[in-house]
């Protein structure tokens, strides 16, 4: 691979190549992982100072509406520059440990239909507009590759991580 994950939103851009980022967003394949955790193994952390798995599928889907949003705004030729967001401080003012692992999976189902909604609407035009995020210039497109992205890094963590 050409990046990594401190590249940002390159290296997520890049962990969808070869695939339909579409598909990717209507498949279950996350979900039903998600689903075959226990929700004593929801709290599981594989090492001290590491979130939860309860904190990352959290983090999920908070990640999901930020881009979501960057990604409608740029989509209606909003020139606005956005800045980035500081995951832990939203994943440490969060209540993702306090909520049922079942209450997590489905909000993030939940954010994953409304991104479906949205993606649907756009056109072509609209997914090639430009948008800049944290000091990335991207298409909506690409910003929608980095969202789906985000999670394929995430999930493979989940793998690597905390279901071995």
């Amino acid at each position: 691979m050409k990046y990594t994950v401190q590249d940002g939103f390159p290296y997520y851009v890049e962990l969808t190549e070869g695939e339909n980022y579409k598909r990717l967003f209507i498949s279950t394949v996350t979900f039903d992982l998600l689903r075959s955790i226990s929700e004593e193994k929801s709290c599981y952390r594989y090492a001290e100072n590491k979130w939860s798995i309860k904190q990352i599928v959290g983090h999920m889907a908070d990640h999901e509406r930020i881009m979501l949003y960057r990604a409608l705004r740029f989509s209606r030729n909003d020139k606005t520059q956005l800045h980035g967001y500081d995951q832990d401080l939203f994943v440490n003012n969060s209540r993702f440990d306090e909520l049922s692992f079942d209450e997590l999976i489905t909000d993030f189902e939940n954010v994953r239909t409304a991104s479906n909604s949205f993606i649907g609407s756009l056109s072509e035009a609209q997914l090639g507009r430009k948008g800049t995020a944290y000091k990335h210039e991207l298409t909506v497109e690409d910003f929608l590759k980095a969202t789906i992205g985000h999670e394929l890094h995430h999930v493979a963590v989940l793998k690597d991580k905390y279901l071995k």
